[in-house]
C-alpha cells in the first residue's frame, strides 16, 4: 500500500488533507488498521501500547517520539501536525473481543501512550481517548476483567475523565514533570502545561477519587528525562513530589547504546548549551538529585529508567 500523503508535508497530490486547525496544528484523519501494537523495547513487560493519535501538539524539543514521524518534513515540523485514528474506538473493540476469547481470565496489560500524549489540547474536542477508556470498561460487560492500564501525559486535561478512571481496578496514572522550573519547562517544551498546572491535576485525581465509590490509581511524576531545575525551585519541587506513590528518573537520552541517537534533535542540543552549569557535570548532577529524592522523599518509592515504567 503507497503511503499517505499529507497536506503542506508533499509535493506531490496529497492523499490526505488537513481536516481542521487547531490553534497552529494541522489536524488529520485516518482510520487504523490496528490500535494494540506488541509492546517492546523500554516497554516490553506489557502486552500492548495504544496511542489514540499520531503525532503530538506539545512538540517536546526532545521528544524522541519525533523519530517515528511519517516523512523528515513533518519531523522537522514535530508539534505542528496530528493525525486522529478516526475508528479507534472500533478497532479497539474488535481487539479486545479477540484478547479475551484467547485470554478469558487474564487481562491485558496496556501502556498509553508511548508516541503521543492521549490527552493533548485536541483531545478536549475529539474525546478519543475518552472513548477507549469506555471500550476497556464495557468488557466487564460480558464479563471479562478490565485491562490493567497505564497512563502517561503530561496534561491537567486527565482530570476530566475521573469518572471513568476510578472504575479501573489496575491503573497507574504517570504524570511526566522533567523539571521544576517554569523557565526551564518554557525552554524545552513551551508548548506543554505549567509545572503547576500538572501538579494540582494530580492533586486533583487523588482528592475527587473515592475510595469507597471506586478505586484509587497508583501515581507516579516521571522526570524523564531529567531536565536542570533552578536550584532555587529545587527544594520546593522536591517537596511537590510527595503527591505521587513513585518518582521515576532518567538521564536525558543515554545513548550508550545507540538506541535513541537518532530522537535526539539538534533543537534540544542546543537548548542544552544554555544550561552548561548541569550538563557540564550531568553525570555528577543526576546523582546530586537522586539524592535528594532519597532523602527528602522517604515515604516514596523512587525508581531509574525502565524499572520505573511498570504497573507495578
Amino acid at each position: 500500500m503507497a503511503k499517505a500523503k499529507y497536506e503542506g508535508y508533499c509535493d506531490v497530490q496529497p492523499t490526505k488533507l488537513v481536516r481542521e486547525k487547531f490553534g497552529d496544528t494541522k489536524v488529520y484523519g485516518q482510520n487504523a488498521k490496528s490500535v494494540l501494537t506488541k509492546a517492546s523495547g523500554f516497554i516490553g513487560d506489557y502486552d500492548f501500547t495504544l496511542n489514540p493519535y499520531r503525532g503530538c501538539q506539545y512538540g517536546c524539543s526532545y521528544c524522541y517520539a519525533a523519530a517515528f514521524s511519517p516523512n523528515t518534513q513533518m519531523r522537522d515540523d514535530w508539534g505542528k501536525w496530528v493525525i486522529v485514528k478516526d475508528n479507534a474506538a472500533e478497532v479497539l473493540t474488535k481487539e479486545l473481543q479477540k484478547w479475551y476469547k484467547q485470554h478469558p481470565q487474564t487481562p491485558p496489560i496496556i501502556y498509553m501512550s508511548s508516541v503521543t500524549d492521549p490527552y493533548q489540547p485536541l483531545e478536549s474536542r475529539h474525546q478519543l481517548t475518552r472513548r477507549l477508556l469506555e471500550v476497556m470498561l464495557d468488557v466487564r460487560d460480558d464479563g471479562y476483567p478490565t485491562p490493567t492500564l497505564v497512563i502517561q501525559t503530561r496534561s491537567p486535561i486527565i482530570t476530566r475523565d475521573i469518572d471513568y478512571l476510578q472504575r479501573f481496578q489496575r491503573l497507574r496514572i504517570n504524570m511526566s514533570i522533567p523539571t521544576g522550573s517554569e523557565s526551564v519547562r518554557r525552554d524545552f517544551e513551551p508548548r506543554s502545561p505549567s509545572v503547576r498546572a500538572r501538579l494540582n491535576a494530580i492533586i486533583k485525581l487523588k482528592q475527587s477519587i473515592d475510595s469507597f465509590k471506586g478505586f484509587v490509581p497508583k501515581i507516579s511524576i516521571t522526570i524523564t528525562p531529567l531536565l536542570p531545575t533552578l536550584p532555587t525551585d529545587e527544594a520546593a519541587f522536591i517537596s511537590k513530589l510527595a503527591v505521587a506513590d513513585r518518582v521515576v528518573i532518567q538521564d536525558f537520552h543515554p545513548n550508550h547504546r545507540r538506541s535513541l541517537i537518532a530522537s535526539t534533535r539538534q533543537e534540544a542540543e542546543e537548548i542544552k548549551k544554555k544550561y552548561d552549569w548541569w550538563y557540564n557535570a550531568e553525570n555528577f548532577s543526576y546523582l546530586k538529585f537522586k539524592e535528594k529524592l532519597f532523602n527528602q522523599l522517604p515515604g516514596v518509592e523512587i525508581k531509574e529508567g525502565k524499572e520505573g515504567f511498570g504497573y507495578e
